[in-house]
């Protein structure tokens, strides 16, 4: 069996969780008609469930398809819609076309939450249908630094997790409550996350990720990031994971270098979400 990722445990809903599911639902049938911005993360899918179980017809989770998202990921979000009969549909999204994004500043998410709100707009408009875009911004995600949750507020979307007091801890309870796979998923953010801010981001860079992610996983690192270093693949998993890393670290190696890694690097202080966002902030790097 796979192991949990840190501090997911297999509990059931508490009873302020269940009322605050009521409580989403009360909200997404204030909205009427839905666009649930849909990734396939635990956020997003658990909100792309429970909107297809409270509104039916009226909900529709569309995903965003673009070099930025791995293909993995596309698959799995494909499979759970199907699994749990939500209606889906995947656009195209360019954001790298946008040089404001491909530079790679520090709020480059805000670039491409502007092109996924224009793209899901147009989209709205040709199937003629007047719904509110949903995205699964959570209670815990308030002290981030999300630029990408401005752009999407200045197009109007809104937050119907965060709306009902929802934390995350209680979305992963819930998700297990109604039986979704996501319930005990790893976090994850898009590929272009893994490449250090002022670095361009290139569909080149982001085929070299996505692939050596996939083979992290398949090699049994649930949890992982691989950095892009130019030449160098940094890798990072939990320390508890150290010892695996070692164990298989000359098949590693070679994938890697296969890849078109000049060197592969374990980081020694282990997984850390955003951490390339740290390193700019602490750095006062720039928009």
């Amino acid at each position: 069996m796979t192991a949990l990722p840190p501090n997911i445990l297999a509990a059931p809903p508490t009873a302020e969780a269940c009322e605050k599911l009521a409580e989403l639902e009360r909200i997404l049938r204030g909205y009427g008609r839905v666009i649930v911005a849909y990734s396939g993360g635990v956020d997003s899918a658990f909100l792309a469930v429970v909107a297809n179980q409270t509104l039916g017809d009226k909900a529709l989770a569309v995903t965003a398809d673009s070099e930025s998202l791995a293909p993995e990921e596309l698959e799995d979000a494909k499979e759970l819609a199907t699994q749990f009969g939500v209606r889906h549909e995947v656009i195209r999204t360019d954001e790298l076309k946008d040089e404001n994004y491909a530079s790679n500043p520090l709020n480059r998410c805000y670039f491409c939450k502007s092109e996924l709100m224009s793209k899901l707009a147009s989209f709205a408009k040709e199937r003629n249908a007047n719904a509110v875009v949903a995205l699964g911004a959570t209670m815990d995600d308030l002290g981030d630094f999300r630029p990408g949750e401005g752009a999407a507020k200045e197009r109007g979307a809104v937050f119907p997790l965060r709306e009902a007091g929802l934390t995350k801890i209680e979305i992963r309870a819930l998700s297990l409550e109604l039986g979704l796979p996501t319930w005990d998923k790893p976090g994850a953010a898009c590929l272009s996350s893994r490449i250090p801010f002022g670095q361009r981001v290139t569909p080149e860079k982001l085929s070299q990720i996505a692939r050596g992610e996939y083979y992290l996983h398949k090699a049994g690192f649930r949890e992982c990031r691989l950095r892009h270093h130019d030449t160098i693949a940094r890798v990072e998993v939990p320390i508890a994971m150290f010892a695996h890393v070692l164990e298989k670290r000359d098949e590693i190696v070679s994938a890697l270098h296969a890849l078109g890694f000049a060197h592969v690097t374990l980081d020694l202080q282990g997984l850390r979400s955003g951490s390339l966002t740290e390193v700019a902030l602490k750095s006062n790097m720039g928009f």
